[in-house]
């Protein structure tokens, strides 16, 4: 890829005046842009370098892939001049003034606080999967590996060492990034954290058993009774602490004055926080959290294999809104508290749906003609079986809508055997083909079968129906409009009459000129003749003879209208050869009208060919040309882009 040369394509597909501001993440580049509608869509995909696009809560993204998108980047802010903004920045100036629904404002709470602790959650456990490989008997012979070579026991006492240290230290974690994500000092955060755990409390996995031994120790603070009981495994109420000394410290700065702010406030907010937290806000938020917890665990208990199945077949589309990205936090609650959950449900069920949708978008390879097709199919098909499915999901499966459905199933039915074999995994990872690592070794037989099954179905469902009934088979038109390349939804709308094309703009009509009816062109006609304009059935006959309604084999809604306010005439200077319900083929005899004769009535002459049904596709073009005859394409229908609500996070 010529990073610098897809930099130059996208500032001219979406318009160097039309750019706002721009950031980049793992995969997409993020723009803030004046008007949406100016962007050259076609262009964009049909740029082979370009992976699919979306437009969500205010910004328009395009898809460049790792390892690539830094690069255009940094292209594309040098050549531009834009000032380079975090995706959070971002994330504001595109939604100023916007109303932010609080469903989606708290999801993204979660994700902003969560999200940075991934890498630390991922490598903790990996290296947890690992120990399991070493300490496992009858995985490689009757005994484990350590018992094999007892020289190896130290190595795996450290990995163990090094395994546990992000789940013991949870609130450590979560403290820093939560407090940071409510505007508060994270090293405050942490502290809080550092303290939640400290090795002086009872341990926080074992405090239900020493509460019920009634050996629990307490401090007397101003008469009351406080339990020394750490929050090892807890995530609810590390958050609650965060937010409050966050607040607490953000009142003070404000009301402290400066010569003393930088000594009290931090002590004000630490000894508030600290009494608050084990008095009061650690116990209640514990028993909720247990209650979450447990509330999950039996949901997924009672509802079997049968609520593995409803929820695998609708995680993709639970990833396309976002919400998605509250679930690392219930995870890396059932993780931190594996030794009573067994490990995490979600992680599976999310490998099975990523490698549906990759295994459906892979049989796109096999089915299409398009070579921009291909190219991207291969690309993103492969990325989404391991792990990745942003390329897959907007760029080719949620275009051809059917791809995504048939993962849906597929997904859904490989889910059932998730349940059946109760796979979960003990950490989390790239949830695909290589998610295994992140399972004990115990899983790896029936995660594999599972796996095989979403893979294989995935792929045989998209491709037998792609085969037998969807046109991604044939080579899609594509033609040069001026500088707009028009990549063409299977059929043109052809000419109705001969004569000059004009703009539909320019017609002396405001519910045309407007297009209020839908896009389409206009003729000044030199022919009385009038033939159909596609294969279809005639939907709409006027007993006035001057216009006709056409529903193309296409699904396609054309209007042709003959003349400005020529119902007047009552089907005078008008004659018909067909009647609705008839079925047309292009180029048959609608009926002819009498030019001259209305031109001597007073009446305006222009044909009007409106596509009724334009907000079903990205665009409506009329071809720049000007003296055309009947059956000449006139009109080209753009493939629809879709807009998402959200955008996948699986990167």
């Amino acid at each position: 890829m010529n990073h610098e040369q897809v930099a130059d394509r996208v500032i001219k597909y979406v318009g160097r005046d039309n750019l706002i501001a721009a950031a980049h993440c793992a995969t997409r580049l993020r723009l803030v842009v004046k008007d949406e509608k100016k962007i050259d869509q076609a262009g964009l995909d049909n740029d082979a370098d370009v992976k699919g696009t979306f437009s969500i809560n205010g910004q328009y993204q395009i898809i460049i892939g790792p390892g690539d998108v830094d690069k255009v980047y940094d292209f594309l802010i040098q050549k531009t001049g834009l000032k380079g903004v975090t995706p959070d920045d971002l994330k504001n100036l595109a939604s100023n003034g916007k109303k932010t629904n609080p469903l989606m404002a708290f999801v993204k709470v979660l994700s902003d606080i969560f999200v940075p602790l991934i890498p630390a959650l991922v490598a903790g456990g990996l290296l947890m999967a690992l120990n399991n490989v070493l300490t496992s008997p009858n995985l490689f012979g009757p005994t484990s590996v350590v018992q094999m070579y007892p020289g190896m026991k130290g190595v795996a006492e450290l990995i163990n060492l090094l395994a546990s240290a992000p789940f013991a230290f949870m609130p450590v974690l979560i403290g820093f990034s939560a407090t940071k994500r409510f505007g508060g000092n994270p090293y405050l955060g942490a502290a809080i954290g550092m303290a939640m755990v400290m090795p002086a409390l009872v341990n926080g996995y074992d405090v239900a058993n020493v509460m019920a031994a009634g050996k629990m120790t307490y401090w007397n603070v101003f008469g009351l009774k406080v339990a020394q009981a750490g929050y090892q495994g807890q995530v609810l109420p590390v958050l609650v602490v965060a937010w409050i000394l966050a607040n607490i410290e953000k009142w003070l700065h404000k009301r402290m004055p400066a010569t003393l702010d930088f000594i009290f406030t931090p002590l004000i907010a630490v000894i508030i926080t600290g009494l608050l937290t084990f008095i009061g806000v650690g116990p209640i938020m514990r028993i909720v959290s247990d209650g979450l917890t447990n509330g999950i665990v039996w949901l997924y208990n009672t509802t079997g294999f049968i609520g593995t199945a409803v929820f695998g077949t609708f995680y993709s589309p639970i990833v396309i809104t976002g919400l998605h990205q509250s679930f690392p936090a219930i995870e890396t609650q059932l993780l931190t508290n594996i030794a009573k959950t067994g490990g995490d449900f979600f992680f599976p069920i999310a490998s099975m749906a990523n490698a549906a949708q990759g295994a459906a978008c892979l049989a796109i390879f096999f089915i299409s003609k398009d070579e921009k097709q291909k190219g991207l199919a291969s690309s993103a098909g492969l990325s989404a079986l391991l792990g990745i499915t942003e390329p897959a999901i907007f760029g080719v499966n949620l275009k051809l809508r059917y791809p995504f459905f048939c993962a849906m199933i597929a997904s859904g039915i490989a889910c059932i055997f998730i349940g059946i074999f109760h796979v979960l995994s003990s950490a989390m990872g790239a949830a695909g083909i290589i998610g295994f690592i992140s399972f004990p070794p115990k899983y790896y037989l029936p995660f594999f079968i599972s796996i095989a099954i979403s893979i294989i179905l995935g792929f045989t469902l998209t491709y037998v129906y792609g085969m037998k009934f969807d046109k991604v088979t044939t080579s899609k038109k594509v033609i040069q409009n001026d500088d707009k390349i028009i990549n063409v939804a299977d059929e043109m709308i052809a000419a109705p009459v001969s004569g000059e094309l004009i703009n539909l703009s320019d017609v002396n009509d405001q519910v045309f000129s407007a297009e209020i009816m839908g896009k389409g062109a206009a003729i000044k006609p030199n022919d009385g003749k009038v033939y159909a304009v596609a294969d279809g059935t005639l939907t709409v006959a006027y007993e006035t003879k001057h216009a006709y309604g056409i529903k193309t084999t296409d699904g396609t809604e054309v209007l042709i209208h003959l003349g400005l306010d020529t119902v007047n005439l009552k089907g005078k200077y008008f004659t018909t050869n067909i009647k609705q319900g008839d079925k047309v083929k292009k180029g048959d005899l609608l009926g002819t009208f009498d030019i001259p004769k209305l031109k001597e009535a007073g009446y305006d002459t222009t044909v009007m060919v409106v596509v009724t049904n334009t907000m079903s596709y990205g665009d409506v073009d009329k071809l720049n040309k000007t003296k055309i005859k009947a059956g000449d394409d006139i009109v080209a229908l753009t493939e629809l882009t879709p807009n998402y609500s959200a955008a996948a996070a699986n990167v």
